[in-house]
């Protein structure tokens, strides 16, 4: 399992995430770094920005720390909490902005790296989303000039070979106490 960026890491510690928190964004990180890896391979001319993407997922939930009833419940309050959160810290909007967008893929404005930072929250733990998903196969193939029938082929590939983890994700995370 790879380590979350040092950035993130302090700021959790500043936080005092909870075990459970650290987990879950650690093991989101994770599928998004295979995603945009796999995605990078397979798809060289689909515009993205990794670095970006690899961050939103590290702090996509960054806001739970202020809403922590919401890391065994539902609720959505922990988006923008999150977004003013980082902003306060001095995190770059730019980047910030993926705690706020990733619950609301089809937002206006959106953009392919709200997606993919949507699509590895979902698929980490073998959840597939058709509307997100589409979402990105449309930028898949328009970007890289491929039918969207091949990009769909494609990307079902590399999320069928991610999801195939997610049992073994699910059981680390529920190790670690909310």
């Amino acid at each position: 399992m790879l380590t979350l960026p040092d950035a993130v890491r302090e700021l959790l510690v500043e936080f005092d995430a909870p075990a459970r928190l650290v987990a879950h964004l650690r093991l989101v990180h994770d599928v998004a770094v295979e995603l945009t890896g796999a995605l990078a391979a397979r798809y060289p001319a689909l515009d993205f920005d990794r670095a970006a993407v690899l961050y939103g997922a590290a702090t996509h939930d960054i806001g739970k720390v202020v809403h922590r009833e919401e890391l065994t419940g539902p609720g959505s309050r922990h988006e923008p909490a999150g977004e003013a959160l980082l902003i306060a810290r001095g995190v770059a909007p730019r980047l910030a902005r993926f705690a706020g967008t990733h619950g609301s893929w089809t937002a206006p404005g959106t953009t392919v790296d709200d997606h993919l930072v949507s699509l590895a929250d979902k698929v980490w733990k073998a959840k597939r989303v058709p509307d997100l998903e589409d979402l990105v196969i449309a930028r898949l193939a328009a970007d890289c000039g491929v039918a969207r029938w091949e990009a769909f082929a494609g990307l079902d590939d590399i999320l069928d070979a991610i999801a195939a983890g997610a049992d073994e994700r699910l059981a680390y995370q529920a190790r670690h106490p909310a």
